[in-house]
């Protein structure tokens, strides 16, 4: 049974960091996972997407340069997020899509974990 366990969430200053974490099991690590946000009265956002199959990374273009995601050799996908923004203030998910390569179009992703929340304070 695929399970996706996301923790990490908080209240931060503008300009703090955070690390969210995502426990997976259930499914093979080769597949892509990826985090995605959704803000109160917003879309469901792609904000990067990892894949051990082909060992690529991918970022929405409003956190490049300032979020990072990283796997360890077991089950845990992480994003580090620096430099938050008060715009960066959502639900945080993650998913997979049970493919290889990556995507960050939350339609492609059918296993998605429950959430867990970041506010960003100015």
């Amino acid at each position: 049974q695929v399970q996706l366990v996301e923790s990490g969430g908080g209240l931060v200053q503008s300009g703090e960091s955070l690390r969210l974490s995502c426990a997976a099991s259930g499914f093979t690590l080769n597949y892509a996972i990826a985090w995605f946000r959704q803000a109160p009265g917003k879309e469901r956002e792609g904000v990067s997407c990892i894949s051990r199959g082909d060992g690529n990374t991918y970022y929405g273009d409003s956190v490049k340069g300032r979020f990072t995601i990283s796997r360890d050799n077991a089950n845990t996908v992480y994003l580090h997020m620096n430099d938050l923004e008060p715009e960066d203030t959502a639900v945080y998910f993650c998913a997979t899509n049970r493919q290889f390569s990556c995507s960050l179009d939350p339609a492609d992703f059918a296993s998605w974990g429950h959430g867990t929340r970041v506010t960003v304070s100015s």
